[in-house]
């Protein structure tokens, strides 16, 4: 992703970007699993029926769109650090795509957390932020200690010197 982004301020520099884990995705994957299985059906049914390959091959297009579609709104949707603020772009839908900015003076904390095993297995976590205004929840983030790590660094070097 390049260093500059839509709605960037003219004194405002990216530090970092990161996005959830691509385990978020996942949904697509087994949709592509339920659908080639269920293109199985027709052929049970007619097994003499040699167009029912046709019928299955269908099935496997739609459940290959259904991982597309999952990818688009994993990739489409990641966060921003820069030295005044966090931006979170989520998209929701092909169309639908939801934009929250934080001010990195308004966090009054921050805290991680990685979910047991699988967690740690593949190395995903939640990162909470709390502000006055109520908590922002960052939940199945990649490598949350590194991306912790980095917004407590940005929080610091945003906080006004004395």
């Amino acid at each position: 992703m390049a260093n500059t982004f839509e709605g960037q301020r003219a004194n405002e520099e990216v530090i970092f970007v990161f996005r959830r884990h691509i385990l978020t995705s996942i949904k697509g994957f087994f949709f592509l699993i339920f659908m080639t299985l269920i293109g199985f059906v027709p052929m049970l049914i007619w097994p003499d029926n040699q167009s029912m390959i046709f019928v299955w091959m269908g099935f496997v297009i739609v459940g290959l769109l259904g991982v597309g579609y999952s990818y688009l709104l994993w990739y489409f949707s990641f966060y921003i650090v820069t030295n005044q603020r966090l931006r979170q772009t989520r998209q929701k839908g092909l169309f639908k795509k939801t934009v929250v900015d934080l001010s990195l003076e308004n966090v009054q904390s921050a805290s991680f957390g990685v979910p047991g095993m699988f967690g740690s297995m593949f190395d995903y976590g939640t990162i909470l932020i709390q502000t006055s205004a109520g908590d922002l929840v960052l939940s199945m983030v990649s490598h949350p200690e590194t991306v912790y790590n980095e917004i407590e660094n940005a929080r610091h070097d945003a906080q006004p010197q004395e």
